[in-house]
């Protein structure tokens, strides 16, 4: 089971949709989904059942944050890269990649696995130091695993004529 694949498919992700993504405004912007994840469950304490809003609401903006920005004008920049190598990362059983990149982002999914435990143990137990450390592991986990993403992009876009025309 490829999880990124299923996540690829539940958000309708195409071609148009991936060069949108790749501009640097939706990369950026995307990184404070889980934040405002965060908030979104911890503000039941505040607005009960109310919360369910914000959480769509954040839901809504994870879905819509790679189609609300026009493509971009340049991809040579580490966030779109690192998007672009994201889109790499996710075609690997069709188009294989160095070795090196599996195990390393293979490792940062499972650090990010382990810091959504106390994320999740903090959002359920109202634990802000839990949500703080889980967070802080799943986001450096995250930003890590772009920056490998830029790696393999690089690595990648001589290999394959089309990752090549995705540089702008």
């Amino acid at each position: 089971m490829d999880i990124g694949k299923i996540l690829e498919r539940l958000m309708s992700m195409d071609d148009t949709t991936w060069l949108r993504h790749a501009n640097p405004i939706s990369g950026w912007s995307r990184v404070t989904s889980l934040p405002l994840l965060a908030f979104a469950i911890w503000s039941r304490i505040w607005f009960g059942w109310w919360a369910l809003g914000l959480l769509i609401i954040v839901i809504i903006w994870i879905w819509l944050n790679p189609r609300l920005f026009p493509k971009p004008k340049s991809t040579n920049n580490w966030m779109s890269k690192g998007v672009l190598g994201e889109r790499v990362w996710l075609r690997k059983k069709q188009t294989p990649i160095p070795e090196h990149h599996i195990k390393i982002a293979a490792c940062l999914n499972i650090l990010s696995g382990f810091g959504a435990i106390p994320f999740a143990y903090g959002l359920i137990q109202l634990n802000i130091w839990a949500v703080i450390l889980g967070g802080t592991i799943m986001m450096l986990a995250k930003l890590w695993f772009l920056d490998r993403m830029v790696w393999l992009f690089h690595d990648m876009k001589d290999v394959h004529e089309e990752y090549n025309s995705w540089l702008k």
